[in-house]
């Protein structure tokens, strides 16, 4: 079934969120900062290995600068913080910081070769092998993030959900555009959006990533011209 892959890993999603904001007790605030600190050290190290799979660091380099003009120029973040905000009406999301830890924890699920080449191949071939890995990442990642984060953290689900389902929907014509150079690429500058959301998990920095989305597409174009 053509899109199972992504429904087994929205549901880890909601699983694991489930688990880790209802099943596992609300710890004090200074563990849940310093367990925040630590994913976002794990996450630093899952952002570096997306990273180092670049074969054109300029390319990269470039498409973030040019993509963060055109982010900050659309209001990304703001925009998307934004609706995370009008979520927070919602009871299951009444706790602090739900709308940063939304944006945040989308993008760490979402931003990856493996949710662009897990989608094509489960699009093409009916093979959700990528996916199902993909998913049991998320679903511990999910456990984590819920037991700091609260059950807002099973709304990620919802993007997860569109955004692979499109790629898997559209993979035929998408199969034509995306080389595995240009896939490479796309997940290594992922790696870089991913790097700066295990920052602002750090406290280290402030960095509006939302706004960094546009040079995924950047690279894309770059590297499918053959630059």
């Amino acid at each position: 079934m053509i899109g199972l892959g992504t429904l087994v890993n929205a549901g880890a999603v909601i699983v694991g969120g489930a688990l880790g904001s209802l099943v596992i007790p609300r710890v004090p605030d200074h563990v849940r900062k310093s367990t925040m600190q630590a994913l976002g050290l794990g996450t630093a190290l899952i952002a570096l290995q997306m990273g180092w799979e670049t074969k054109k660091m300029l390319l990269v380099l470039i498409a973030l600068a040019v993509g963060t003009v055109a982010g900050e120029l659309l209001r990304i973040d703001d925009r998307l913080q934004g609706f995370a905000t009008r979520l927070e009406r919602w009871p299951v999301t009444r706790r602090g910081g739900f709308a940063q830890s939304f944006v945040q924890v989308t993008l760490l699920f979402c931003v990856g070769a493996m949710a662009i080449t897990g989608s094509l191949q489960d699009g093409l071939a009916g093979n959700p092998a990528i996916l199902y890995s993909k998913a049991v990442l998320d679903g511990v990642s999910a456990i984590m993030f819920g037991s700091v984060m609260g059950p807002g953290v099973m709304l990620t689900a919802v993007p997860v959900l569109l955004y692979q389902g499109a790629l898997t929907l559209g993979a035929a014509w998408l199969s034509q555009v995306l080389s595995p150079a240009v896939i490479r690429e796309v997940g290594a500058t992922g790696g870089l959006l991913v790097l700066g959301v295990a920052l602002n998990l750090i406290g280290a920095a402030e960095i509006k990533v939302a706004n960094l989305l546009p040079a995924l597409v950047v690279v894309a174009v770059l590297v499918g011209l053959g630059l």
